[in-house]
């Protein structure tokens, strides 16, 4: 199954999100679940980062949740929101 996961940061969290990337990183590359489209949300001018989009694909949701509550950018307190739900692919042109 496939699962969104959009997150939206704190007001002026660009300084901490940058000190915090490459923990991210990191910890992405060890996901029990499969990332399919990761990047971040930008501001209307196209360049300032405001947040995170995640499509993973998963056995459960609880999976996705679980391994999104321990990223560095959650734990860091970046994210406002989080918001995640399954997803059903209908057409991929890539």
């Amino acid at each position: 199954m496939n699962y969104i996961v959009y997150c939206l940061d704190h007001d002026g969290m660009v300084e901490k999100r940058l000190a915090n990337y490459d923990a991210h990183k990191a910890y992405l590359a060890t996901s029990p679940v499969k990332t399919l489209v990761s990047g971040p949300v930008v501001a209307e001018d196209n360049q300032t980062m405001i947040g995170s989009f995640f499509l993973y694909e998963s056995d459960s949701i609880e999976e996705v949740r679980s391994f999104n509550q321990a990223d560095p950018f959650n734990e860091a307190g970046i994210w406002k929101t989080v918001d995640i739900r399954p997803f059903l692919k209908r057409v991929d042109n890539r």
